[in-house]
């Protein structure tokens, strides 16, 4: 997975990049989902998907960080927002379950 693919810019992108780019991609990316929700509502939202892609971000940016690079700073820094984004969707999914 370290194995260098191609060469942009002269950045070496390798697969685990490709992991923490589409990561980032869906961390951020999420962003623009809660500005579509909240300019549909009229009101500030934040939809489902965002914590969807809040979960898959993390998770693929923390797979890079642990296996990719191996950067410890990079595992702490991401934990945290997938932890909060795995408990937000939990609230969300039991807040709106049928009594």
């Amino acid at each position: 997975m370290n194995t260098v693919l191609f060469e942009i810019l002269g950045i070496n992108v390798t697969p685990w990049k490709i992991v923490g780019y589409v990561g980032v991609f869906l961390f951020a990316g999420r962003w623009f989902v809660q500005l579509h929700a909240s300019r549909r509502a009229g009101r500030p939202t934040l939809p489902r998907m965002f914590w969807y892609m809040s979960i898959s971000g993390s998770i693929m940016v923390l797979s890079y960080f642990i296996f990719g690079k191996n950067d410890s700073v990079g595992v702490l820094s991401n934990s945290f927002p997938l932890t909060v984004a795995l408990y937000n969707l939990w609230l969300d999914l039991k807040s709106r379950r049928p009594a």
